[in-house]
């Protein structure tokens, strides 16, 4: 899980995922996403994490765009505020 460094193996994107910045709440399951391919999409929060994982706005998360429309995607992950430092410290982030 962790190393004497402090680092933790965190979850990478698939090929199909994209990390992405979390610009707003919409309300519901909603929210406005900043992706790291420079879209801004719509992205929808599942009932799997709805009522267990609490998203906010700056959150960094996963995001799999929908195939049949590209502005919308699903948010797959969303990691703590000590993963996104690290994801920014290894460069896989801005």
């Amino acid at each position: 899980m962790s190393d004497e460094s402090g680092r933790r193996n965190l979850r990478m994107p698939n090929d199909d995922e994209v990390f992405a910045v979390v610009k707003r709440h919409d309300g519901g399951n909603h929210v406005t996403l900043q992706c790291e391919d420079g879209k801004e999409r719509m992205g929808r929060i599942p009932g799997r994490m709805k009522y267990r994982t609490w998203i906010n706005e700056g959150d960094v998360v996963l995001a799999e765009p929908w195939d049949w429309q590209d502005e919308k995607a699903n948010v797959e992950w969303r990691y703590s505020d000590q993963d996104a430092d690290q994801l920014r410290e290894e460069g896989h982030i801005e």
